[in-house]
């Protein structure tokens, strides 16, 4: 994981499956163990992991993760 310019970065993620309201995406690999929800909201433009089935480097607010104690 990095954090620049108010961004998180953090590399090896999958996207798994969109919530039903479409807000929020399942991803695994930011927490060992457990699979996060994700704003959409919060996901980055330069971000790789966007969509479920992606896999890359999931780019999010730092604030966020911040406040998701992921960072």
């Amino acid at each position: 994981m990095t954090n620049t310019d108010n961004k998180a970065e953090f590399e090896g993620v999958k996207a798994l499956k969109f919530s039903d309201s479409g807000k929020a995406l399942l991803c695994s690999g930011l927490k060992e163990g457990s699979d996060t929800w994700v704003p959409v909201s919060q996901i980055h433009e330069d971000s790789e992991v966007f969509e479920s089935g992606h896999e890359g480097t999931l780019i999010v607010s730092l604030w966020w993760a911040t406040q998701a104690k992921l960072v």
